[in-house]
């Protein structure tokens, strides 16, 4: 469907889509409660948070990665 060439940016932006839907949805409901305006509120944290999260995931993943791999390399 898409080129090899965007796989990072895709992943990013479905890693940051689907972590801010679930973070924003469960935050607003423990800090607000499922009451009226619920979706309001939800949609409005999710569209500051959804841009910030897409960026900085675009900005880190390679160096967590590289983390990652540092911290997981030794053997059992």
């Amino acid at each position: 469907m898409f080129s090899k060439r965007l796989h990072r940016p895709v992943q990013s932006f479905l890693m940051s889509l689907f972590m801010t839907i679930l973070m924003t949805f469960i935050i607003t409901w423990v800090n607000t409660g499922m009451n009226d305006g619920f979706t309001g509120r939800w949609w409005h944290a999710f569209l500051i948070a959804w841009p910030i999260a897409f960026v900085v995931i675009l900005l880190i993943a390679k160096p967590v990665m590289k983390l990652t791999t540092q911290l997981c390399s030794r053997e059992p």
